[in-house]
């Protein structure tokens, strides 16, 4: 099987199930942000194994195959995947790993008193930048809700939400385990 398909040279792409679609179609759009947040999240983890953080590392590989799920969610309207494909599902389970990993991860910080700057060590700076991809990708989910409230299930958008938040404290965690301080605003 050839990586080219010229299918998409006059500008559409398919979707789940067939239907053909811009590539500028909102629905495009947010799956293609969870795309770039996942590439990204694999160069934050090369950076983690790089500091030998290994349990970073661990938590960003899961979170990858998390967000395939999710853009496989996203890139299908007609809601086709089988209930049996569990690979490409977001649970609440999934839901609430993220919030165990926020409590575990900010009980070794120190509280905020102020926002800080992103950066840090090059894994903490590699994951914030994932957290403002993971926000415009929340974006894109939220308008593409507006014009179809029943565009996704709403985990997807509620995980995202979640991953964000996650992303930031890993960023802290990170910058900490690297002995890097973090610079308040």
């Amino acid at each position: 099987m050839k990586i080219y398909t010229k299918t998409g040279d006059s500008g559409d792409t398919g979707l789940f199930g067939g239907t053909r679609v811009s590539k500028a179609d909102p629905r495009v759009a947010a799956y293609g942000d969870v795309d770039e947040l996942n590439a990204y999240l694999g160069f934050a983890r090369a950076t983690l194994l790089g500091a030998d953080d290994a349990e970073l590392a661990a938590m960003v590989e899961r979170i990858q195959r998390d967000l395939f799920a999710l853009g496989a969610r996203l890139a299908d309207p007609g809601h086709k995947i089988a209930d049996r494909v569990t690979k490409a599902a977001v649970t609440a389970g999934d839901i609430t790993r993220l919030e165990e990993w926020i409590d575990a991860l900010e009980s070794t910080l120190p509280p905020l008193r102020r926002f800080i700057l992103a950066g840090g060590s090059q894994a903490g700076a590699a994951l914030h930048v994932a957290r403002t991809i993971c926000r415009r990708a929340e974006r894109a989910m939220v308008g593409l809700r507006a014009g179809d409230k029943d565009a996704f299930e709403p985990d997807l958008l509620i995980y995202v939400n979640r991953l964000s938040d996650l992303l930031f404290v890993m960023a802290r965690r990170a910058n900490q385990r690297a002995g890097t301080p973090e610079i308040e605003w």
